[in-house]
């Protein structure tokens, strides 16, 4: 059964007896009892109030906390992406300059055998030349010498 302040200070003893209680200092004392039973269940209410506040505070603080640690973790997840991406990307590059490097070589290489052969063909185109000129030669010498009929 809970009582109230209302209901210590509505209490009502039946009787007086002989050497009984003083009524006055009886209902003092509850009226004392009252205000302080008053006061317990404000100062009781007011604690109940800052338990709920601080419940909550600690509710969204752990929120906070949790999507704080979500945050972090979907950061580190992008930033292990960009570290594979870029990974990837630097493979990629290094792969396209090889193959790119490759190829210079490879015309370059084309390129000199051209040239080596060119350079064949003027040597004997060269040799074909001085062979044809000395013949040349050789016959006008012999024409200017009289050997040869004209």
């Amino acid at each position: 059964m809970k009582i109230s302040p209302l209901d210590i200070q509505q209490q009502q003893f039946k009787g007086k007896t002989f050497r009984g209680l003083d009524p006055e200092d009886v209902d003092a004392f509850l009226q004392t009892v009252a205000g302080e039973m008053e006061a317990l269940i404000r100062e009781n209410n007011e604690l109940k109030e800052q338990l709920s506040r601080h419940n909550r505070e600690a509710l969204d603080m752990a929120e906070r906390e949790r999507e704080l640690r979500e945050t972090l973790l979907s950061a580190q997840r992008v930033i292990e992406d960009m570290k594979a991406n870029a990974q990837k990307e630097a493979e990629l590059i290094v792969s396209e300059a090889e193959l790119k490097g490759e190829r210079i070589v490879a015309d370059a290489e084309r390129q000199l055998g051209d040239l080596k052969t060119r350079i064949e063909d003027v040597r004997r185109q060269k040799v074909q030349f001085e062979m044809s000129f000395k013949g040349l030669l050789d016959s006008y010498a012999r024409q200017l010498s009289g050997d040869e009929p004209v």
